[in-house]
């Protein structure tokens, strides 16, 4: 078994204490983002899992799209990016 080198850390300890690790994350071919997805890659970049140019890059996302994703979560917490919730949270 070989373990691929990467930069920086392999897993990291969220607030809550939960363990994230590169294992965690979504594949790269993800097309359907659904809120637990946005969430952990969102949580990943924050808590320094990975860098955000690998994260825009991995998933074919705009800087715009992962930043409205970030702000969300910091205004409404993960509830936040749930398509049906979107107008709720955005009215406010």
């Amino acid at each position: 078994m070989f373990i691929r080198k990467v930069d920086g850390p392999r897993s990291v300890t969220l607030h809550d204490g939960t363990i994230i690790s590169r294992a965690d994350l979504p594949p790269a071919s993800t097309r359907r983002w659904v809120a637990s997805r946005k969430a952990i890659v969102v949580q990943a970049v924050e808590h320094g899992l990975m860098p955000l140019e690998e994260a825009l890059e991995r998933y074919a996302l705009s800087a715009e799209e992962f930043d409205s994703w970030c702000s969300a979560v910091q205004r409404h917490g993960i509830d936040a990016l749930k398509v049906t919730a979107l107008q709720r949270y955005r009215q406010s």
